[in-house]
């Protein structure tokens, strides 16, 4: 009997390149493709006359073929195929582009549907143009007269045929036992999973619509839930290593800095110091705005597990953020004789080791010699092993997950793990990403809050303006008084190389059109993903040095990196970057005593784009940005994950589905406070346990 787990291959009988061509989209058995989910629909609910369609010019229609015929266009290599369809107010042509077999499906005489859109051409007049069409002998249309889906799909494979593969599976929703307890979908007014599955797909109208993805959406978002609940009870039976507070030594440190500490840099510092003292692991979160110096809050956590005698791994999302933390936590703890390592894919050092001398990086982190190792992924690779790994720092941890914190706790501290399965190194998590609390608590659930809500005193708030056409010149007069004072500028484009499909800038293009007609006279440079370590760490030591006057970059640069000498930034093609992003793009400049500038180039001049950007000229701080961002994605989105950018398991819930967010939190904690074994719910901790070994819990 076929059931969710049956591979698509035994169920349909698609051919072997469709079937290949669903694998892209990681649809592989019936349970895939009953969780793809559409991203939006065609309502083509109402049928019309032609004559009412001629007049609205899209919609669904029924209608008699009256003559239907192929002929090859003589201007293309392709065959159309042309009908006449009539009903009893008017009669309207059809053209299909390169579908020849259509004459053997639908004949002279036949009754059918079609839904679509008109196209009116001066040379061809009034066409009905590509329209999907169904029999009308059909009981149940699922392209036409209907909600109609669409889904998230490939090339070559056709909607159609996604939809007719969709309604072979649906019937297995039958035999699908409903994990959520019976309480909770009484309590909060939930559908069942086999009507939600069904009406998600294929809805007989909105209100049905609209419930099914209420309960799927409540689905993925309390599984999140019970997954920070998981997380939090084994943290609780984890040990970690007790770390005294040196007291007397970090005063002495923080009196040499050659700044004063905030309040809130102070605040976070102490929440840090007070967890790592227990044996209970720390599992927190620091979250700060863009430049309000959550790296020395870092550092100070650092330096008491250090002199306590034990390791740390600080894990950076890119190379470049990795070198440069290298280089401040180096300098900044330069006064000690702790060897501090680094460790990327293609850049391995030490601050102890002569010029040219090979690194034998994994042996002395395996026998404790490197007390603290900064890197990339490469630090969770198996052959690091560390001798007495007592914290990991995660910085930008969006940008890696569970899975990467999981490693850690598998691949560090072997010997103490077989003296103690249960050991646990502590664990720092650092975001500048601004997240709505609401979100937070969604992704980062299982984890403890500091929040550093105050900058470091002397910052001017960066003047941020979206720039018109006609204004190019004088920002480029601008840019250049700016260099006469020694300044230097940032120019972000959405792509490496330039796209005559997309039309939008590149970073090649753009170093060639700056240096060549716009600049010739200056020193300008580009960076981006592709490039070798060695030359983006090359490019942004000139920079840092005052030898490159412009660096035209991707967003590579997005995250952490620290110039305080930039003071403006033009971004390209402002409104292909999320407001999020956009931030920590605006993050790098502003980093000093200077006025910086912002200024944001458009390509379309839409009015959505403008507002959606003056959010950024208006928001007090990230914080406020975040929430003004999830106000206006709105409850029309299906899909909200993607501008977020942090959190890629969501298939239909929103970040900003807070009403269903707290539904589920409340669900979860009902639950759990009931029975945290979860033993009266066998089919709801089945489902939390397949949950779990995806997300590396167990």
């Amino acid at each position: 009997m076929p059931n969710l787990k049956t591979p698509l291959s035994e169920l349909t009988s698609a051919s072997k390149t469709t079937l290949n061509r669903l694998e892209k989209l990681k649809i592989q058995t019936a349970e895939d493709l009953l969780y793809h989910f559409p991203f939006r629909y065609d309502d083509y609910s109402k049928i019309l006359t032609i004559a009412e369609l001629k007049t609205k010019k899209s919609g669904t229609i029924k209608g008699k073929i009256s003559l239907i015929a192929n002929h090859r266009s003589p201007r293309k290599k392709m065959v159309i195929t042309e009908a006449i369809i009539s009903d009893k107010t008017d009669s309207i042509k059809v053209v299909w582009f390169n579908q020849p077999f259509l004459i053997k499906i639908l004949r002279s005489g036949l009754e059918v549907y079609l839904a679509g859109k008109i196209d009116v051409d001066d040379y061809y007049g009034m066409q009905f143009l590509n329209p999907s069409y169904e029999i009308v002998n059909s009981k149940d249309p699922i392209h036409t007269g209907r909600l109609v889906p669409i889904y998230p799909a490939t090339v070559n494979l056709s909607q159609k045929q996604l939809r007719y593969l969709i309604r072979q599976t649906i019937p297995l929703t039958q035999d699908i036992e409903d994990w959520l307890p019976r309480e909770i979908r009484s309590k909060y007014n939930l559908t069942s999973t086999t009507f939600a599955l069904e009406q998600i797909h294929f809805p007989q109208n909105r209100e049905w619509l609209e419930r099914a993805a209420h309960r799927l959406k409540f689905d993925e978002l309390f599984l999140i839930q019970t997954r920070n609940q998981l997380v939090r009870q084994k943290i609780k039976s984890l040990v970690a290593p007790k770390i005294e507070f040196k007291l007397e030594e970090t005063k002495k440190f923080v009196d040499n800095l050659p700044f004063k500490l905030t309040d809130a840099q102070r605040k976070s510092s102490w929440e840090i110091i007070n967890n790592l003292e227990t044996s209970a692991p720390m599992n927190r979160l620091l979250e700060g705005d863009v430049g309000s110096g959550k790296t020395i809050v870092g550092v100070l956590a650092i330096l008491n597990v250090l002199l306590n005698g034990y390791q740390v791994a600080y894990m950076a999302p890119t190379e470049i953020l990795a070198e440069q933390h290298f280089k401040n936590i180096t300098e900044l703890l330069k006064d000690y004789p702790f060897k501090i390592g680094l460790l990327t894919r293609e850049n391995i050092k030490t601050n102890k080791d002569e010029k040219n001398k090979k690194v034998k990086i994994y042996e002395e982190i395996s026998s404790g010699k490197i007390k603290l190792i900064i890197g990339t992924h490469s630090l969770i690779q198996e052959k690091v092993k560390f001798k007495n790994l007592a914290m990991t720092i995660i910085d930008e941890q969006h940008r890696f997950g569970v899975a990467q914190r999981a490693a850690f706790l598998n691949q560090a501290n072997p010997e103490n793990k077989k003296k103690d399965p249960n050991y646990s190194p502590h664990f720092l998590s650092m975001t500048a990403t601004p997240i709505p609390r609401s979100v937070a608590l969604t992704l980062y659930g299982d984890l403890d809050l500091s929040i550093i809500d105050e900058m470091p005193p002397g910052r001017k708030k960066v003047l941020t303006s979206i720039v018109k056409p006609d204004e190019t010149e004088k920002i480029y007069k601008f840019i250049r008084e700016e260099i006469k004072n020694g300044r230097q500028i940032f120019v972000i484009c959405p792509l490496i190389d330039q796209s005559d499909q997309l039309g939008v800038k590149s970073v090649k293009e753009e170093y060639k059109k700056l240096s060549e007609k716009i600049f010739p006279d200056l020193t300008l440079g580009f960076l981006h993903g592709r490039m070798k370590a060695k030359e983006k760490e090359e490019i942004m030591k000139k920079f840092d040095q005052n030898k490159i006057n412009i660096l035209i970059s991707t967003t590579v640069i997005e995250v952490g990196i620290d110039i305080p000498n930039a003071s403006v930034m033009i971004v390209e093609g402002a409104e292909r970057f999320g407001l999020a992003q956009l931030y920590q793009l605006r993050g790098r400049i502003g980093r000093a005593e200077h006025q910086s500038h912002c200024f944001l180039f458009l390509e379309n001049e839409g009015e959505k784009a403008k507002q959606r950007l003056k959010a950024l000229i208006t928001a007090q701080n990230g914080f406020e940005l975040a929430e003004m961002d999830l106000e206006m994605r709105g409850p029309g989105e299906v899909f909200g994950t993607s501008q977020a950018g942090f959190f890629t398991d969501l298939k239909i819930a929103r970040l900003s589905d807070v009403v269903i967010l707290k539904e589920a939190q409340e669900a979860a904690d009902k639950v759990f406070n009931k029975d945290n074994s979860l033993k009266t719910y066998p089919l709801l901790q089945d489902k939390i346990s397949q949950f779990a070994q995806t997300a590396h819990l167990e």
